[in-house]
């Protein structure tokens, strides 16, 4: 029995579309936060295999989803790389600032990721064993520009500011980082699809501030050379590239990269994005996350609308962007309802 996700991803059109969601490990899951309660703190969640593989597990045994992904962080691949990385509670991740090519340049090398991203490749291996044989396991990264963006600024920021800054400022140590994390990128996940992912997902969560030959040079290039480098390696992977915001510049991005499928954020309509995007096959999206903290006849209404603009081509459900901590877990069950039903 083929998984609908790798039916979806390639290129059918399904009479009920596969689901899962951005972050559905997370906080807004009481067992979530007691599995994160014993693991003391963030880090050590990512890091403890045991720990990261039952949280991935959680949402499936509450929900059926049909898939899993890996439970980890963008910014683990930075800290392999040699950044300090730590977690402020309630504020978020910081890290070690890099602006400079002296800091470009004490950077590891590429193949030495692998000693202290090992957990995260067990994490994989124990899911592939655990989950449900017709759960599909996604591996992720996050792309180039958006870890480049924490790694030049030392923490998550409004506009992107640093990163846009250091750009303009000192274009060859910018883009040696985009280059340097591109290749680190296709080694990550490269090592993941070894463990047992069947499908990656490429998160570009500030996508949508690069503009014109920005967007070019650092979204859909680097996704592109990750896509060319992965597929070499393991051909017919199939791969999600999440160029969150790119609005216009969604059309064509999966002819443009060589991915099987684009997620779909939710500023733009699901009826444009199957006009436009789904033509090039399968879109991945698109609630709007907020709609599990409200509930109600709405978060039916539009579920229902989603699954029906995308009916003629490849969809697989998802949000817009991850499920929020705030979102009822007893929403999500009438999503999945209004889907399925």
């Amino acid at each position: 029995m083929k998984k609908t996700i790798l039916s979806a991803l390639a290129g059918e059109t399904l009479p009920v579309p596969p689901i899962w969601m951005m972050r559905q490990a997370g906080r807004y899951l009481p067992e979530y936060r007691a599995t994160r309660e014993k693991a003391g703190d963030f880090l050590t969640l990512c890091y403890t295999p045991e720990l990261a593989a039952e949280v991935t597990l959680q949402p499936i045994r509450r929900y059926d989803f049909d898939a899993a992904i890996l439970f980890a962080d963008i910014l683990l691949l930075p800290q392999a790389l040699g950044a300090d990385l730590w977690f402020v509670t309630g504020e978020g991740p910081r890290l070690s600032t890099l602006t400079t090519p002296e800091g470009l340049a004490a950077l590891k090398p590429v193949e030495s990721i692998h000693e202290t991203l090992a957990p995260v490749y067990e994490t994989v291996r124990i899911l592939s064993r655990a989950l449900p044989r017709e759960t599909t396991l996604i591996g992720f990264a996050g792309a180039p520009w958006t870890v480049a963006t924490y790694m030049i600024a030392g923490r998550g920021t409004p506009d992107q500011g640093p990163a846009h800054a250091l750009k303009a400022t000192d274009r060859a140590t910018f883009q040696g980082l985009i280059d340097r994390l591109t290749e680190a990128t296709i080694h990550y996940l490269s090592a993941q699809v070894e463990a047992g992912a069947e499908v990656v997902k490429l998160f570009d969560s500030w996508a949508g501030s690069l503009k014109g030959q920005d967007f070019d040079d650092f979204a859909l290039a680097p996704a592109k050379r990750i896509i060319a480098g992965l597929k070499a390696r393991h051909p017919g992977l199939p791969v999600i590239a999440f160029p969150r915001e790119a609005g216009p510049r969604y059309v064509g991005f999966a002819r443009a990269t060589g991915a099987d499928c684009v997620a779909i954020d939710n500023s733009v309509t699901a009826e444009w994005a199957a006009e436009n995007v789904q033509r090039d096959g399968c879109v991945q999206g698109n609630l709007d996350p907020a709609l599990l903290v409200t509930g109600g006849e709405r978060l039916v209404a539009e579920a229902r609308r989603i699954v029906r603009a995308f009916a003629g081509g490849p969809h697989i459900f998802n949000l817009g962007h991850g499920v929020t901590p705030d979102a009822d877990p007893d929403n999500v069950s009438r999503m999945i309802e209004a889907v399925r039903g």
